[in-house]
């Protein structure tokens, strides 16, 4: 029976990397994926995939707009006229996700019986949920963490958002950016600021008109 899966991590997991290996594991069995990237981020240009370790793969993008129903149902009768089915969808940057895009998730997995894979951060760099990751969290069928570890060692839960080298705890939610941005930290580094084992007291950035 096909499910919803939501596969969930702090930055700099490897979650785009395990994204393309479950596509290449589909493929070398003879399978057809469909892999889907929202357009909000366009760090390697639109439609596209990118591991940190480098390796990447064509996707296509969508927007905020966009029905994720009937952009399979273009895809699925693409592949039908070829002779082929879609197998499985896989989905990255699951967090960018609106409430409308998870329910018709829901529904390529219960009406068409084919498997969806998303991945995605689960809170944002003020340690709350994003859209995407609330309603994946409510209508997933099998919730999975993919892990990775703080600076120190731990478990890494949080994500913490920098700039100029300052831990900053307010601003927008959605900020796209990389390693150059964003560090994965445990919680208790999160809590106290601590970037890094030379930081030996916070640097925290605050801004008056925001909400720590």
């Amino acid at each position: 029976m096909a499910q919803l899966y939501y596969k969930y991590s702090t930055m700099n997991a490897g979650k785009s990397l395990e994204l393309i290996k479950v596509a290449y594991n589909y493929e070398e069995r003879g399978k057809r994926v469909l892999i889907l990237a929202p357009g909000i981020d366009n760090r390697y240009g639109t439609g596209k995939v990118v591991s940190k370790a480098g390796l990447e793969r064509d996707a296509v993008s969508f927007g905020e707009e966009d029905n994720l129903l009937a952009l399979f149902l273009a895809e699925k009768d693409a592949a039908e006229r070829v002779g082929a089915k879609i197998d499985c969808v896989l989905l990255d940057e699951g967090q960018f996700l609106k409430k409308h895009h998870v329910l018709e998730l829901t529904e390529i997995v219960d009406s068409f019986e084919t498997p969806v894979m998303v991945y995605g951060l689960k809170n944002d760099f003020r340690n709350e949920l994003f859209e995407g990751s609330r309603y994946l969290l409510i209508y997933a069928d099998k919730i999975d963490e993919i892990k990775t570890i703080c600076w120190c060692g731990r478990k890494a839960t949080m994500v913490a958002r920098v700039e100029n080298g300052k831990f900053i705890r307010t601003g927008e939610q959605i900020v796209v950016g990389g390693n150059e941005m964003y560090v994965s930290l445990c919680r208790q580094h999160y809590n106290d600021g601590r970037l890094g084992e030379e930081n030996t007291r916070p640097v925290v950035s605050v801004k008056k008109s925001g909400t720590v």
